[in-house]
């Protein structure tokens, strides 16, 4: 996937203040959402603004590019 969470974002959660029986009771994030961060899965727009807005940061600090290796894939590379 080339699209990657660049920290653990329950344990960055955690550290301000917010566990997963506070996201889930306030309704900030979705049990399902909650998930796909255990599972290192996508997340949509609206849930990326969230999770910015309750970690006070911006998205690039969040996720990053990696660039596949595209020679796994029988490609050749330029």
């Amino acid at each position: 996937m080339p699209l990657c969470y660049k920290i653990d974002i329950l344990a960055a959660l955690k550290e301000k203040g917010y566990n997963t029986n506070r996201i889930r009771t306030e309704g900030l994030l979705s049990q399902s959402t909650l998930q796909k961060f255990r599972n290192k899965q996508g997340i949509s727009w609206e849930n990326l603004e969230t999770l910015c807005a309750l970690l006070d940061c911006q998205p690039g600090d969040l996720i990053e590019f990696v660039k596949e290796d595209v020679q796994e894939k029988g490609e050749i590379l330029p």
